[in-house]
């Protein structure tokens, strides 16, 4: 249930934690954050760890919602992420401009966009950034690439994280956004400051109601 951030950076490559990459990995036994890894013993391959830790996270995540059946969500002590997710994701590759994004923002109704390059993420903007991004580049940056720009830190964390975690870190690092990333590497939904929102005000309106 581990959240990470990524630092600033230009959008070359993936700047998504090792954590989350395709690789090799040492015997599931072992697998600790700190574990170094060590092939020269392994006998285990990618698919069969990836198919342990899915079996592994389903079960978890079936166990947690029969015993939170019927608990109001914001009260449970325990909240996946992928319970309050936003699935709907927009992406552009690194070479698109600001420009792009501002359109594809306007045009979806969005604050937030991914950007990918070669296949990967490398990075999430949002619509404040820009917006302060361009005041102090000019109005002429508007026809700027990503690809050569320096992009913000970002949050990732995944489908099995707890919310109330999250939350916590999202505010600790004053974001107001974070990727959920599932088993392959790819982005699966996005967590706002709005989900968050949404949730409580909910819970407002049932103890209202009562």
């Amino acid at each position: 249930m581990s959240i990470h951030v990524s630092e600033p950076g230009r959008p070359i490559g993936t700047r998504l934690p090792e954590i989350f990459r395709g690789r090799r990995v040492g015997n599931v036994t072992e697998l600790t954050e700190s574990h170094n890894i060590d092939i020269s013993h392994s006998d285990t391959t990618d698919a069969e760890f990836q198919q342990a830790a899915r079996s592994g996270r389903h079960r978890a995540l079936e166990e947690y919602g029969a015993a939170a059946a019927g608990e109001p969500k914001e009260r449970r002590a325990y909240l996946p992420v992928s319970q309050i997710c936003t699935p709907a994701l927009f992406s552009l590759p690194a070479t698109a401009t600001v420009a792009d994004a501002l359109d594809t923002m306007e045009e979806n109704g969005i604050h937030h966009i991914v950007i990918s390059a070669e296949g990967n993420v490398a990075g999430l903007v949002d619509l404040r950034w820009l917006l302060v991004w361009l005041h102090q580049s000019g109005a002429n940056a508007l026809g700027s690439g990503f690809v050569n720009i320096e992009l913000p830190a970002f949050l990732t964390a995944s489908p099995e994280t707890d919310a109330h975690q999250l939350a916590r870190l999202m505010l600790a690092h004053q974001l107001n956004a974070a990727l959920v990333i599932d088993e392959t590497g790819q982005p699966s939904g996005i967590v706002t400051s709005t989900d968050y929102l949404r949730l409580y005000a909910s819970a407002g309106r049932h103890e209202g109601s009562v």
